[in-house]
This record gives C-alpha cells, structure tokens and sequence, in this order.
C-alpha cells in the first residue's frame, strides 16, 4: 500500500491558512465504501483510510515512512504568491481618491 505525502491547501471558504503549513502522511482507501441498508450510511473495513498524519516538515514525513517500512509518494504543493494590494482595503475610503467610488 502506498501512502501520500503532501502539504494541504488552504479552504476556498476561508482566507486564513489554518492547518496548511504541516505536512500530511495519509494513505489511500483500499477496499470500497459500503452503504448499511437499514440507515445509509456508508462505511468502510478498510482502517488504514482513516489515519493522517501530520508532520512539521516533509523530509520527517519520510523519515516516518522509512522508519515504518511505509512506501510513500511524496505531492508537491503549488504554492500561489499572496494577492495583497499596495492600499488595501482602506484605501476604498480614503479622502484623496482620484475618483468617485460607487457601487
């Protein structure tokens, strides 16, 4: 079983980056996903889809994996530069506009 290891994005709902700067060390669903017939839920006997791992640092992830005979693919992040304007969002109000604002 191979596990995958890989830096989270950030929640598109959000524009924190909470929970993004950890490495994760997850491993895939093997078996499918059942439905119970009486309630519909789906569950699962595979108990290995369940763990995720967080590590500070990528090169520990594979230290971890190394240690535990674990086969791990390691997926890069695409990092995005921060989107910040050079008068923010006061400048929206500020008294030396140049020109009207309106909605």
């Amino acid at each position: 079983m191979t596990a995958r290891i890989y830096k989270p994005s950030r929640n598109a709902m959000q524009s924190g980056t909470a929970k993004t700067k950890h490495w994760v060390l997850e491993f895939p669903n093997e078996a499918g996903r059942d439905i119970d017939p009486l309630m519909g839920w789906t569950s699962s006997a595979d108990m290995q889809s369940q763990v995720r791992l967080r590590f500070s640092s990528k090169e520990a992830a594979l230290d971890y994996a190394k240690e535990h005979g674990i086969d791990a693919v390691v997926v890069d992040a695409h990092s995005r530069k921060p989107n910040i304007r050079p008068g923010g969002y006061g400048e929206n109000f500020a008294t030396n506009r140049r020109s009207t604002w309106t909605h």
